[in-house]
């Protein structure tokens, strides 16, 4: 089991905007993707029943941006543990040359599904996504 999930993502029609790269809004998508997923490939199954996630805050830096046909590679972790019901997710989206050319901090929130109520991050669900950051 790995902290990290990569995916690869590649710019398609209709993620072009009218300055001929990836739309703002695109990114936002592919980083909620690639959160869904890590959380899917990872997380138990009784978890994944009981809880939901919901995005509380988006941060994001754009040093570059990618066209038509081009791709980037993906990463994410989760830079510390939790506090409470939240849990910050970082993406890195690099080019093909390796470079970081978009970067987010995003913070969920844990749901119960029973009730839609926030419910505090238990050591339980957050085992699979150890070691936090950079933590070897």
């Amino acid at each position: 089991m790995t902290n990290r999930h990569t995916m690869t993502f590649t710019a398609q029609a209709q993620h072009i905007d009218e300055l001929g790269h990836v739309n703002n809004a695109v990114w936002v998508d592919w980083i909620q993707q690639i959160a869904i997923a890590h959380w899917t490939s990872v997380a138990t199954p009784e978890h994944q029943a009981q809880y939901f996630w919901v995005v509380t805050r988006h941060e994001i830096d754009y040093r570059g941006n990618i066209g038509l046909g081009e791709s980037v590679e993906a990463t994410t972790f989760i830079p510390a543990a939790p506090t409470g019901a939240r849990f910050d997710r970082r993406v890195d989206f690099r080019n093909a040359a390796g470079k970081v050319i978009v970067s987010s901090n995003t913070t969920w929130a844990m749901l119960e599904r029973s009730t839609g109520r926030l419910a505090r991050v238990r050591d339980e669900v957050t085992a699979p996504f150890r070691p936090f950051g950079d933590e070897a």
